[in-house]
């Protein structure tokens, strides 16, 4: 069973009567373990789509099954809890806490949970060294450098084991080096089994992942698997 699959799917904004269409009946499924990358240029739908499969907004028209179950059908606190539970959200701007320590701010996903405070330390503990950063649990965010502070994003992520995480643009904050250690990281937890779906107009980015959807003013256009990727010239050097 896929873990993904959405149906003629649709999102449509209203305002003031004035209907614009953002997603067109898009088509596709994503099995447990892939790594996908959605890419296109401003306007194409592509944070749409990925705000309607991260449980944040709902479609207008079509369907939308989650590990098999209609998502349509949720109501809120089942969309909430699916949310908590089950997906792991990574963003451009890191959405840390600034004046917090870093294991507060990963911890806090956990805090909506009914987990045990004895249980939280160590997982918390475990995130931030799957992202080695357990080095400076004790730092406030705010004196963090920008790629510490995407890290610690994906190590709050991680803390209640997430079926998939979304990456929205997880690289655009960044400089080359740090944009390629997230993306690294965020290779290395698919290659152990975590299904990531990433949101991205940089090229270099999208081809991380084993699949890229291409969109195009809501629709999507192409549906391609990333075929012999090769290590870009320097890379190597800067993943040191």
């Amino acid at each position: 069973m896929s873990l993904i699959q959405v149906q003629n799917l649709c999102k449509t904004y209203e305002n003031e009567g004035v209907k614009t269409p953002a997603l067109c009946k898009a088509n596709f499924f994503v099995e447990k373990g892939e790594f996908l990358a959605i890419m296109g240029p401003s306007g194409s739908g592509k944070s749409t789509l990925m705000q309607v499969l991260g449980l944040l907004d709902r479609p207008t028209e079509g369907k939308y099954f989650f590990d098999g179950r209609d998502t349509v059908e949720f109501d809120d606190d089942t969309l909430a809890n699916f949310r908590n539970k089950k997906i792991g959200f990574v963003f451009q701007s890191f959405n840390l806490l600034p004046r917090t320590s870093v294991f507060e701010n990963v911890e806090l996903p956990l805090l909506y949970d009914a987990t045990p405070d004895g249980k939280n330390k160590n997982k918390v503990l475990q995130a931030l060294k799957s992202v080695g950063m357990e080095h400076r649990e004790k730092y406030l965010s705010n004196q963090l450098s920008g790629g510490e502070k995407q890290r610690v994003a994906i190590a709050r992520a991680l803390v209640n084991d997430p079926e998939i995480i979304f990456a929205d643009e997880p690289t655009g904050n960044l400089d080359s080096k740090s944009g390629l250690q997230v993306m690294k990281i965020l290779q290395d937890l698919n290659n152990k089994g975590r299904t990531i779906i990433l949101v991205t107009h940089e090229t270099y980015t999208a081809e991380h992942a084993k699949r890229i959807i291409y969109m195009k003013d809501g629709e999507i256009v192409a549906d391609d698997p990333v075929k012999n990727r090769r290590i870009a010239d320097g890379e190597s050097e800067l993943l040191k």
